[in-house]
């Protein structure tokens, strides 16, 4: 799986928030799309497009429509994130990996009902408020509070605060 690439994409996003740039991007893969996506859901970015090596203008952001993918682009194809701030402050103030290539941590549903709650349970620290966490499942990247919804557990990728 690609806990490499999104180990990548945690540090790089904790780094660009740090540095308040307004639009960032990531390796277009599927990994780093679907924890885009779950991010966006969430609220912790703003927009998430797919476009080539520049970045698209930022009026046309949310309705920019890409160049279609071929075996000549396909490598250049990148992840462009809309970071929010709020009151001078980023919203992603941090995010850490919790799954790494050396050390995968899963979580069944009774561990994910207690952390959600703020109780340690395993190797996995309680939530605190305000924070998030998100699993891969066989229902794609989740919320730790979307995946009890749905009664599943999964592989633990990250927390974001």
């Amino acid at each position: 799986m690609g806990v490499n690439s999104v180990t990548n994409a945690c540090a790089h996003l904790q780094n660009a928030s740090r540095a308040r740039l307004g639009l960032t991007s990531l390796p277009n893969n599927k990994y780093n799309l679907r924890l885009a996506l779950a991010l966006h859901r969430a609220g912790f970015v703003n927009s998430v497009t797919r476009a080539g090596p520049h970045p698209p203008p930022p009026e046309t952001l949310l309705t920019f429509e890409p160049e279609p993918v071929t075996n000549m682009n396909v490598a250049t194809r990148r992840l462009w994130l809309g970071l929010k701030y709020w009151n001078n402050e980023p919203v992603m103030r941090k995010v850490t990996p919790v799954s790494k290539p050396s050390r995968l941590v899963t979580a069944t549903l009774d561990e994910l009902s207690r952390v959600s709650r703020g109780f340690p349970a395993g190797h996995l620290k309680g939530l605190n408020l305000g924070e998030c966490m998100f699993l891969s499942t066989d229902r794609g990247v989740l919320e730790v509070r979307e995946a009890l919804e749905r009664k599943v557990g999964g592989l633990v990728l990250c927390r974001v605060s």
